[in-house]
């Protein structure tokens, strides 16, 4: 990783990476009126809450398109850079693509020294390379306030995709990092996070998903969504109700960020969690969970890890697959998928 000096990029952010996305409750209002065009061939649209948009070219390829862009999360740009892009690129690996192109979405202060605006977009190739893809162009504009981030368009079988609506009852849940990112966003933003914490919450964001999703298809799995900015709760709730299911959640076999913990436990917290709460806990029931481990499941996470429903034949042999590789960061089997026969759509146990 590179390093630029004298610059303290989250001093210029309001919101710090996917803890400033529009909360799911806000978001579903404001797309809810918005007419939408049918097309056969348009498999994956943004009425299905899913992480990209999907369309079938021919029998055995579609494209798969997401866009993503935040305000720094972190303050060395080079990191910034490569954590928005691994950021955008999760989308393409959660619906089990392979990126191919990618274009760059960048706002900057007039006043920003080139080669900090440098570094970003460095960051930036450096993790798109990694994916094996290319960046191929893109667009820029002045503002006060830094952004960064990337659409990207990779390619799926038509028959392979996989949705955050596909869950069965009886598949085991696997989930790929560790959890508590935002919350150390607000403990990074009001100095209280130890060097130690900083240097692996970076390394964390910028860790691709392409080693998950790559062991991923080899395996029966249902659905998948990348956890970002709606927390664990947020898009679990969205999978739960998109494939018509219950969720049951074994919180001991979650991996916490500790340091987040202990934050958590004093009330340092990002808005987002909020925001995640107010969206998901009518259906959420807690069980004897403490509150800092139920604001944990809600806390916004920054290129989050891969939430997996496996078939229960494939779970154990997947989960072994992922603990193996050393790109993965952590596999963890954290709850089922049940029946839903009425009341709330997630329990905590």
């Amino acid at each position: 990783m590179k390093k630029t000096d004298s610059v303290k990029l989250t001093k210029l952010a309001e919101c710090a990476g996917c803890g400033a996305k529009v909360g799911a409750g806000e978001l579903a209002k404001l797309l809810g009126d918005l007419p939408v065009r049918r097309d056969e061939n348009l498999l994956v649209g943004f009425d299905k809450s899913d992480d990209a948009a999907v369309y079938k070219v021919s029998g055995d390829l579609a494209i798969v398109q997401t866009l993503d862009f935040f305000p720094p999360i972190v303050d060395d740009p080079y990191a910034f850079g490569a954590i928005a892009a691994a950021n955008a690129l999760s989308d393409i690996y959660a619906m089990g693509g392979e990126p191919k192109t990618a274009l760059n979405i960048m706002a900057v202060p007039e006043d920003m020294p080139k080669e900090h605006v440098h570094a970003i977009l460095e960051g930036g190739y450096a993790k798109v390379a990694e994916a094996g893809a290319v960046i191929c162009g893109g667009h820029s504009i002045y503002d006060r306030e830094p952004k960064y981030g990337l659409s990207v368009t990779g390619f799926v079988h038509p028959d392979r995709i996989l949705t955050n609506a596909g869950a069965r009852p009886g598949d085991v849940l696997i989930y790929t990092k560790r959890v508590g990112i935002g919350v150390l966003t607000a403990g990074w933003k009001a100095e209280m996070l130890s060097e130690e914490s900083k240097k692996s919450m970076q390394e964390q964001m910028m860790l691709l998903n392409k080693a998950a999703r790559d062991i991923m298809i080899r395996f029966r799995v249902h659905a998948c969504t990348d956890v970002t900015g709606f927390g664990m709760l947020g898009h679990l709730l969205e999978m739960a109700e998109g494939s018509g299911t219950r969720i049951s959640i074994e919180t001991g076999q979650i991996d916490f960020i500790p340091e987040a913990a202990e934050l958590a436990k004093m009330g340092v917290l990002p808005a987002g969690m909020y925001r995640n709460r107010h969206f998901a806990e009518e259906e959420v029931d807690p069980g004897d969970a403490p509150v800092w481990m139920q604001d944990l499941l809600y806390d916004p996470q920054t290129s989050g890890g891969l939430m997996m429903a496996a078939d229960p034949g494939d779970a154990d042999a997947l989960l072994s697959e992922l603990l193996k590789d050393p790109q993965v960061q952590s596999a963890q089997r954290i709850g089922t998928v049940e029946e839903y026969t009425g009341g709330k759509r997630i329990r905590l146990y």
